[in-house]
C-alpha cells in the first residue's frame, strides 16, 4: 500500500468566536501503487486541505498519514523536503509556471536541489523526453505568457513528473481548461499512470475526469464515501 490515511481530523477557526469548523472529521483512505483515485465534492468540503496534508504542506489536527508505512508527520524538516521533492508531484488548477522563465527552465526547477551533475543531466534528458511526449517540446524556449493554457498545464504536469515521483497530487487540474484540453490532460494523466506505475490522487469537479479514474469517492461532512 502506497498511501494510508487513518482517522484524519482538521478544523479551522476558533471555538471562542464561533468560527470553528471541522473540515475533515475522521477521514480514512487507502491508495495502492499505480492506482488512480478521484475525490469529488462541493467547494469548501476540504478536498484541497486533504491534498495539502498528503503533500506535507499542512498538518492534521489528529490522525495519521503513512507513505509506504512511514508516518509523514514524524519527518524532520529535511526529510519532509525530500519527500515533497522526490516522492510527490503537484499539479494545480492554474499552472503556476514562473512567467520570467522558459518552459524548459520551469520544468527543471525541481531539479535545482540536485548536486550530482550526472543526475542533473539525466533529469534534463527526462525533461526533453516528457516535453516531447506531451507535445510541447517545440515551445521549450518560449515564455509561458506566449503559450495557451493547455500547453502550460501540460508543461506543469511534466514539471511534476521530472523527479519521478510515486504519487501525483492533482488539485482541479482541468478546472481552467476547455473541453478539448480537459480530454487531452485526462488522457495524459492516465497514460502516465499506466506507463510509469504512477499513483494518482485527483481532486476534481469534472464528472468526466472522475469517471476515468479507477475509483471515485465523495468528500462529504468530513468523510469519504462512495459516489
Amino acid at each position: 500500500m502506497l498511501l494510508q490515511i487513518d482517522q484524519l481530523h482538521k478544523a479551522f477557526g476558533n471555538r471562542a468566536d464561533g468560527t470553528h469548523r471541522a473540515v475533515l472529521d475522521g477521514l480514512s483512505l487507502e491508495l495502492g501503487e499505480g492506482e488512480s483515485l478521484a475525490v469529488v465534492g462541493p467547494s469548501g468540503s476540504g478536498k484541497t486541505t486533504l491534498l495539502n496534508m498528503v503533500g506535507g504542506l499542512d498538518h492534521p489536527d489528529g490522525g495519521r498519514i503513512l507513505f509506504r508505512g512511514r508516518e509523514i508527520s514524524a519527518y524532520t524538516g529535511p526529510q519532509l523536503d525530500a519527500y515533497r521533492n522526490r516522492d510527490i508531484g503537484f499539479v494545480f488548477q492554474f499552472h503556476h509556471l514562473l512567467p520570467q522563465c522558459t518552459l524548459l527552465e520551469n520544468v527543471l526547477i525541481p531539479t535545482l536541489v540536485i548536486r550530482d551533475k550526472g543526475e542533473r543531466r539525466a533529469r534534463t534528458d527526462r525533461a526533453e523526453s516528457l516535453l516531447k511526449r506531451v507535445g510541447v517540446w517545440e515551445h521549450r524556449d518560449r515564455l509561458p505568457g506566449k503559450l495557451s493554457g493547455g500547453e502550460c498545464q501540460r508543461a506543469a504536469v511534466v514539471r511534476a513528473m521530472i523527479n519521478e515521483p510515486s504519487l501525483l497530487l492533482a488539485d482541479e487540474p482541468t478546472g481552467a481548461l476547455d473541453r478539448d484540453n480537459v480530454d487531452r490532460l485526462a488522457d495524459l494523466l492516465l497514460e502516465l499512470n499506466k506507463e510509469h506505475g504512477l499513483s494518482l490522487l485527483v481532486v476534481t469537479h469534472s464528472v468526466e475526469l472522475a469517471r476515468r479514474m479507477d475509483r471515485s469517492l465523495e468528500l462529504k461532512n468530513g468523510k469519504l464515501q462512495p459516489v
